[in-house]
């Protein structure tokens, strides 16, 4: 078993599906989106799992619509906290 092959935070899949839907990429470059994720996982919880069709089966439509606010959140600090390192 390899273990970071095997297994992953659904977090990272719900930051960066939220990247994708946003358009980040037309925004910013891949260095800064790198940072900005790294940010914003760091602030979410970890919710580690081995199959991403394992949560959509056990996630209510409340909870991944709870999860979702929380990435925005994340998101919006991070974003917050590197647009103001970059203005130092």
């Amino acid at each position: 078993m390899q273990l970071d092959l095997d297994i992953h935070n659904f977090y990272e899949h719900l930051v960066v599906e939220h990247l994708e839907d946003n358009k980040f990429s037309r925004d910013y470059e891949k260095e800064f989106l790198a940072d900005l994720c790294c940010l914003a996982l760091t602030q979410l919880p970890a919710r580690y799992i081995r199959h991403d069709i394992d949560m959509a089966f056990f996630l209510d439509a409340d909870e991944r619509k709870q999860m979702n606010a929380e990435v925005e959140a994340a998101i919006e600090l991070a974003l917050n906290y590197l647009q103001k390192k970059g203005e130092d």
